[in-house]
C-alpha cells in the first residue's frame, strides 16, 4: 500500500526536506499549548490554522539559555507562516521579546528553504499591560517587524488573504 502524500502547508513549504523540525510539525493548532490556545487565540482565528509548530520546545536542545520564539503557525487563508510568542507585556520584557525574535530567525537558519518568510510575528501579551507608553511601544516594535497585540488574536491581527491584498492595492 502506498503512502498517503501530506499536504503541503505553507509550513511545510517553508521547512527543507530533511529537517529535523518537520517531525514537530502537529495538525491544526496541536503544536500550541492548550492554555495557550484558549487564551491568546479568539476562537474564530482557531480554525485559519493548518499545522503549528512549537519552536521553542523544537529548538531547545544546546539552546537552554537562549531566547527561543514559541510558535510558528500555517495560516490557511494568507498561504503564509505567522510566528506567536505570548510573553508577559511589561516595560522590561521588549528587549527580550525582540531578542527572542532575532535569535528565532538566527536558530531557524538551518532548517528554512532559501527564501522562507514569516508573514508576520507577532507578539501576544500576557498578564495586565504594563506599558507605559503604548504608542512609543509599538513604533519601537514596528521597527522590528513585531507586531504586539493584546489580550488575544484576532483575524485582523493575521495575515490578508491574497484577494484582500489585491483589493487594498488597487485602492491606492
Amino acid at each position: 500500500m502506498a503512502k498517503k502524500k501530506l499536504p503541503s502547508t505553507p509550513l511545510l513549504k517553508i521547512l527543507l526536506p530533511d529537517s529535523v523540525l518537520r517531525n514537530a510539525v502537529k495538525d491544526g493548532m496541536g503544536a500550541v499549548e492548550t492554555d495557550h490556545r484558549r487564551d491568546y487565540f479568539h476562537d474564530d482565528v482557531k480554525p485559519h490554522f493548518l499545522d503549528s509548530l512549537d519552536i521553542d520546545a523544537a529548538l531547545a536542545k544546546g539552546r537552554e539559555s537562549q531566547n527561543r520564539w514559541d510558535y510558528l503557525l500555517s495560516h490557511a487563508p494568507s498561504k503564509s507562516v505567522v510566528a506567536v510568542e505570548p510573553h508577559s507585556a511589561k516595560q522590561e520584557e521588549i528587549s527580550v521579546v525582540i531578542k527572542k525574535k532575532d535569535r528565532a530567525k538566527e536558530q531557524l537558519s538551518d532548517h528554512l528553504v532559501a527564501g522562507a518568510r514569516i508573514a508576520k510575528w507577532i507578539w501576544v501579551g500576557s498578564g495586565k499591560n504594563g506599558f507605559a507608553d503604548t504608542e512609543k511601544v509599538r513604533r519601537q516594535l514596528d521597527q522590528r517587524g513585531i507586531e504586539f497585540v493584546s489580550p488575544m488574536i484576532l483575524l485582523k491581527h493575521l495575515p490578508p488573504t491574497p484577494a484582500a491584498a489585491v483589493r487594498r492595492g488597487k485602492r491606492r
